[in-house]
């Protein structure tokens, strides 16, 4: 019988609607990667579920140690969901769970720091910049990468963490996005105007890959918006609780794209782009002021390959590319907005690409944004099982549609794989257009 002291969940009660729907049949447990590796009942979705009920029915406490480590213990990649016969969304489970954690016992100093800078842009902006220049100092550099290590005593401190002096990471650019471009490309007789929503991995990661996409939309005739003031899409506060941080970004950055003159947002990030189709829909749901925009935006959010294929119905390029491509799935990209057709459709449109198929593509690459820091073990078998794969391909370059996975990739292709080269569909599209106009 549910408790009636007040157990932490009552301002969720989508926890206990999603439990209801479950017949505890366990078809979520060949679909988990963490179950696979963990091989334990609380890794997998339906163990959470038994805690969940647990905990509403006054068997266990939300703030049990135990209970909260358990409910970490998942990268919310959506995988359980594909498998679910009854239609379970778990995802609405576990992000109730862990708002009412933060609710009930706050969030650790480090987080609430974090999160309240991504409210900042230029606060976060200026940290990265900092971060970029003390690069030499905490970090070593590969020659033949575009990558660092940390250096000792850094990665001795770090080694639990994730951050030990093998760990390979992307340099963070002295440079961001949103200051290398202009807030309006401007293109003659244009078929439309989008919003290019950054996100914060190609801004401060990879501002080459968000130029590449750039270039692809223009050498389409599509007028590009770059909004200066976007902020983070939240996924990365809301996946750890806290609500209120996720309900302001998603607000701001609502407003700052109804004064962006766009008819549409582009994204290069299942994670960005499941956020305004979804996340902001459900968020601000009982918002009178929100409701409507978000829900106007959600029904024009596309991935640039959705956008480029079904939108605006673009032109294939002449330009070659000789490589042989394997193409990662990444888990919100083809869980949560529905893309996997449509980025090797434009693979397969690039004269000289040549696509190997993996045995499982769209197996999570154990990334899960932090993770694969606080869960380094699991996170770092989930990455050699994918590593392994693409390699088998015999590939010379893994695709994807997700920087947080290029930065996954990054490590494990290093570390278990090929040492395959790591980029972006869209990038190889962009060089093939670069390729076509140099042959002219």
């Amino acid at each position: 019988m549910p408790r009636t002291d007040g157990c932490g969940l009552e301002s969720f009660p989508e926890v206990q609607v999603e439990i209801d729907k479950c017949m505890r049949c366990g078809f979520c447990m060949s679909a988990c990667p963490v179950y696979a590796t963990e091989k334990s009942e609380g890794a997998v979705a339906r163990g959470k579920i038994g805690i969940a009920e647990a905990v509403l029915n006054g068997d266990l406490e939300l703030d049990d140690r135990e209970v909260i480590d358990t409910l970490y213990d998942c990268l919310v990649c959506k995988s359980c969901m594909q498998n679910c016969p009854s239609g379970v969304h778990f995802d609405r489970i576990i992000l109730g769970l862990r708002a009412a954690i933060a609710q009930k016992k706050g969030l650790p100093w480090l987080k609430a720091a974090i999160f309240g800078a991504l409210k900042e842009p230029s606060a976060m902006d200026a940290g990265f910049k900092v971060m970029s220049a003390l690069e030499k100092l905490v970090f070593r550099t590969h020659p033949n990468l575009p990558a660092m290590s940390p250096r000792s005593p850094f990665a001795i401190l770090g080694n639990r963490a994730g951050f030990d002096g093998h760990r390979l990471f992307p340099s963070p650019a002295q440079t961001p996005l949103r200051e290398r471009v202009a807030e309006l490309i401007r293109v003659d007789k244009p078929v439309a105007r989008a919003a290019f929503f950054t996100g914060c991995s190609f801004h401060y990661f990879y501002p080459s890959t968000g130029i590449d996409l750039i270039e692809v939309l223009t050498e389409n005739q599509v007028e590009v918006s770059i909004p200066k003031q976007q902020q983070c899409c939240g996924t990365p506060v809301l996946v750890h609780g806290d609500r209120e941080t996720a309900l302001t970004l998603a607000r701001n950055n609502i407003d700052v794209m109804d004064g962006s003159g766009a008819g549409y947002i582009v994204t290069g990030c299942g994670s960005c782009g499941g956020a305004w189709q979804h996340e902001f829909l459900e968020l601000l749901a009982d918002d009178p002021h929100y409701a409507d925009r978000a829900a106007y935006w959600s029904a024009r959010t596309y991935d640039v390959s959705t956008f480029l294929t079904s939108v605006i119905h673009y032109r294939p390029p002449t330009g070659r590319v000789d490589t042989s491509v394997t193409y990662h799935d990444s888990c919100h990209l083809k869980k949560s907005m529905r893309v996997f057709r449509e980025p090797r459709e434009i693979l397969r449109q690039i004269p000289g690409v040549t696509l190997r198929e993996m045995k499982q593509p769209d197996a999570c690459c154990g990334s899960g944004g932090s993770y694969a820091l606080t869960h380094t073990a699991t996170s770092t078998e989930i990455a050699r099982r994918k590593a392994i794969d693409a390699a088998g391909t015999g590939a010379v370059e893994i695709a994807t549609g997700c920087p947080a996975c290029m930065m996954q990739l990054l490590d494990c292709t290093q570390r278990f794989g090929a040492e395959q080269e790591v980029t972006h569909y869209v990038s190889l599209l962009a060089q093939s257009y670069r390729n076509e106009r140099a042959s002219r």
